[in-house]
């Protein structure tokens, strides 16, 4: 669909080029709970032949509801336009395959855009509908029921329209492979009917297809639709964008948090060849030129002297020093259930340990960027849009238009974790202020360099645990006390005031505050340190910390007590909790009940994150030199549904790796308030050579799909952290673990 071989990236982005000029368009729309599905023609795909200018814009929803979901060419493919954004997690092909099988046709005849900029038929259901947010692992859950109908309606508009002209009751139709197909044998294809179809009343309601007449959703042979644009190389990202007359953008920001500009010369970086322009914007100083190494040349000669009175200026280890001091006063109350001091108090043994975790950065492949221009009264914006309503009125008010004059185009992307989804907008905002700046002479790209984006924090928290647990002379648990300080991710942001209860940011304490375990006496608290590093949400958010610290004082606990760690789970688990499942067949798939191979060791966590369950069985050896390898992950999971198995299968070796490479080596850490790594070279990712082996194994499920994009990445570190016990007999309790 965005083919990079016709026009530039952004106009074949833009074009739609499977919509013929003239065409109808079939459309589905899910308005809280009732569903409005109808057909018209479509003006402006007039058969002129004309390619769609560069810079034209994807439609925004236009007043037809018509235009919502779906749009069928005369040439019978189908355009599914996504609410979703795709940065690599396959939201795109999981909705291809929802209305594909609804609607009866080939996912070959599928192709899928993003849209965004009317929350009312994009709104992310599985958030309340309210507004469009790609994250939380929710694309399918949002998408299960809204997509699925709206392909059923345009198929039972369609039979209807082929039951209109065979003069035949609609009961005598049945749908096959992009046809209406009689009982007799007649066969019409969508694309001959679309005409017949526009002026029908849209049915109101629509059954849906029962499972066991699915053909695509839950099969393993299904190709991903966007798999040949990202192994040609035609796949087009913001980074490839280019506009007539366009210009580069790269920022100066402090390299302290915090910072602001005092003053700055610009006199080096306008001498550099090709340098345009050197204006300020509100969170640093922005260098213009014709192309993007022009201004990196410029800003590399600009000199910036900064005010770090208000900016960040402690280290990792002063800020843990600091922390390790609040864990031992008074927090606020998370989750207090029984007495756990008295329990405490009267355990034969206890067992106490503290967490270290450090900011860690999102390290996508694409940094950060964003595009954009004006065209009379609109305004055009191109990215990564993981929160475009937020994007849409953020770049509004700086432009001066209405939100409405927002053309928001939506680009794929390369990695996300949750970095694209900004409560401030902080990409947007500055291509934006660049562009005013420079009163919207030229189309501007703002490319930040892979410096810029490591160093520029939205880090995963840093975090400390304080943790006693009491022990019974029979081995049972007496009394759980746990403290998590750190910073709040949504204190300061518009999502305060829905988030924070009690001055509790629940993203701190998710995995622990709801801990399924059977612990009559537990008391949770939480202290949110303030600073001026600015932190953000990270694949599967607080789980990242929570389910470490779970997972192996539950592994203490274990050894503790001469139990085996998989049936002490059990043994706490509700008879209900759906982690039994997965735990036990993690363990089985793993051969638990058998010794493990020799030289080899092995550990266990289980846990839940956004409505999915995961249990993760792990191998390590200890090398030559004293290290360890990770060789076997043994990863059992149940998210529902599994709309694609393959796309679940590779999500959850994804958060495996993503979730190991954190454990094992990724760290951001503070000196005098500045990142010390700004680039892969010092921010450790798992190298390939590092990799282990992962077998995935799914629980059959009916119930309604789960998200699957972060709940592999808790459970593989205290795996694998359980496992280092084995081998060494070490708790690895300061991350990453090649810096403890």
């Amino acid at each position: 669909m965005f083919n990079g071989r016709k026009l530039s990236a952004l106009a074949t982005a833009i074009a739609t080029p499977t919509l013929s000029r003239r065409q109808f368009v079939l459309g589905a729309s899910l308005i809280g709970s009732a569903l409005m599905v109808g057909c018209r023609m479509d003006a402006d795909d007039a058969d002129n032949g004309d390619a769609p200018a560069a810079g034209a814009a994807v439609k925004p929803a236009a007043d037809s509801p018509f235009e919502a979901y779906i749009a069928i060419a005369a040439d019978g493919f189908v355009t599914v336009y996504s609410s979703q954004f795709d940065m690599g997690q396959n939201s795109y092909h999981g909705l291809a395959t929802l209305v594909a099988e609804e609607l009866d046709v080939a996912l070959d005849r599928v192709l899928v855009e993003g849209r965004a900029g009317n929350p009312t038929w994009y709104g992310n259901l599985a958030m309340g509908g309210a507004f469009q947010l790609t994250g939380g692992s929710s694309s399918m859950p949002s998408s299960w029921e809204r997509y699925r109908k709206a392909g059923a309606a345009a198929r039972e508009l369609l039979k209807q329209a082929a039951a209109k002209q065979w003069k035949v009751d609609i009961g005598e139709l049945t749908t096959a492979n992009g046809d209406v197909v009689h009982a007799d044998g007649r066969r019409a294809p969508y694309a001959s009917l679309i005409a017949a179809a526009a002026p029908l009343p849209v049915p109101g309601d629509v059954a849906l297809k029962d499972a066991k007449a699915w053909t695509l959703i839950g099969k393993d042979e299904t190709a991903r639709i966007d798999a040949r644009a990202k192994s040609d190389g035609t796949q087009a990202y913001t980074i490839d964008i280019r506009l007539p007359g366009m210009l580069v953008a790269t920022v100066a920001h402090s390299p302290r948090f915090g910072g602001k500009v005092a003053s700055f010369d610009a006199t080096a970086a306008k001498a550099v060849p090709g340098v345009v322009d050197v204006v300020q914007i509100s969170r640093g100083v922005a260098v213009v030129a014709n192309n993007t190494w022009a201004a990196i040349k410029g800003r590399e000669a600009l000199q910036v002297t900064w005010d770090d009175s208000g900016a960040e200026t402690r280290s990792s280890d002063t800020l843990f020093t600091e922390y390790a001091a609040l864990s031992k006063q008074d927090g606020k109350v998370a989750l207090q259930r029984g007495d756990a001091k008295a329990a405490l108090g009267k355990a034969a043994k206890t067992l106490e340990a503290t967490y270290r975790f450090p900011y860690l950065a999102h390290a996508a492949l694409e940094p950060l960027n964003a595009v954009v221009h004006k065209d009379g009264e609109r305004l055009h914006v191109h990215g990564g849009l993981q929160m475009p309503d937020a994007v849409q009125a953020a770049c509004a008010q700086i432009a001066g238009v209405k939100p409405e004059q927002v053309d928001l185009h939506v680009m794929k992307t390369g990695g996300g974790f949750g970095r694209r989804a900004v409560a401030d907008c902080d990409v947007f905002v500055e291509v934006t202020e660049i562009a005013k700046a420079l009163a919207f002479r030229a189309p501007i790209k703002l490319q930040w360099t892979r410096e810029a984006d490591m160093g520029g924090g939205r880090y995963r928290p840093l975090h400390l645990h304080r943790v006693r647990v009491g022990l019974d002379a029979d081995g049972k648990l007496s009394g759980w006390e746990h403290h998590i300080v750190g910073q709040s991710i949504m204190a300061g942001t518009p999502f305060e005031a829905m988030m924070l209860k009690d001055g509790i940011d629940p993203t701190s304490t998710e995995g622990v505050a709801d801990t399924p375990y059977a612990l009559p006496d537990i008391d949770v608290r939480v202290t949110h340190p303030v600073s001026p590093v600015p932190v953000l949400w990270w694949r599967s958010v607080g789980h990242t910390h929570t389910a470490y610290v779970m997972q192996t004082m539950l592994d203490e606990i274990a050894t503790a007590t001469a139990q085996d760690p998989v049936a002490l789970r059990l043994a706490l688990l509700p008879a209900d909790a759906r982690e039994r499942a997965v735990l036990s067949l993690a363990a089985e798939k793993a051969g638990w009940s058998q010794p493990v191979a020799a030289g080899r060791f092995r550990g266990v966590a289980v846990h839940q994150s956004f409505g999915s369950y995961v249990a993760t069985v792990a191998e390590v050896s200890k090398t030559a030199d004293g290290g360890i390898r990770v060789e076997r992950c043994v990863v059992a999971s149940d998210c529902g549904t599994a709309i694609n198995p393959d796309v679940v299968r590779a999500q959850l070796e994804g958060g495996t790796g993503f979730g190991l490479s954190a454990m094992l080596g990724e760290a951001i850490v503070l000196d005098n308030g500045a990142p010390t790594a700004r680039n892969y070279d010092a921010y450790r990712v798992l190298r390939i050579d590092a990799m282990p082996s992962v077998e995935v194994h799914m629980l059959p499920s009916t119930v309604s799909p789960t998200g699957i994009g972060e709940c592999a990445v808790p459970p593989i570190g205290p795996a694998v952290a359980n496992a280092i016990f084995q081998a060494t007999g070490k708790r690895v309790r300061d991350l990453p673990f090649r810096q403890a």
